[in-house]
């Protein structure tokens, strides 16, 4: 499965464009996530050159911060599984994520 589309990686605001939104208001536009585990991973904004995302990542903790496309398309799980991509997300702010998560 490819991780990053064109139509999502064009819809992606610029890394630093949504600075000025507050964390609530920021809009989850793609999710990835691990189907052996429970790690999950929101981008928010993406660097193309990086290939960086910025983001929400619930993990050990849940926190904000920047991940790496390539890492993600590198792990490998048990028997080969890799990190997919939810294809039925749907952008949503932060704040519609918290209420129906």
């Amino acid at each position: 499965m490819k991780l990053l589309t064109k139509e999502i990686e064009k819809r992606m605001p610029a890394m630093y464009a949504t600075e000025s939104v507050s964390m609530s208001n920021k809009v989850l536009q793609v999710k990835f996530f691990t189907p052996w585990s429970n790690w999950t991973w929101y981008g928010v904004e993406y660097d193309p050159v990086d290939r960086i995302f910025f983001g929400y990542v619930e993990g050990l903790e849940r926190e904000w911060g920047n991940f790496s496309l390539d890492e993600l398309e590198q792990v490998t799980g048990p028997i080969g599984l890799k990190i997919e991509r939810d294809t039925s997300w749907t952008p949503k702010t932060f704040s519609e994520y918290q209420k129906v998560r």
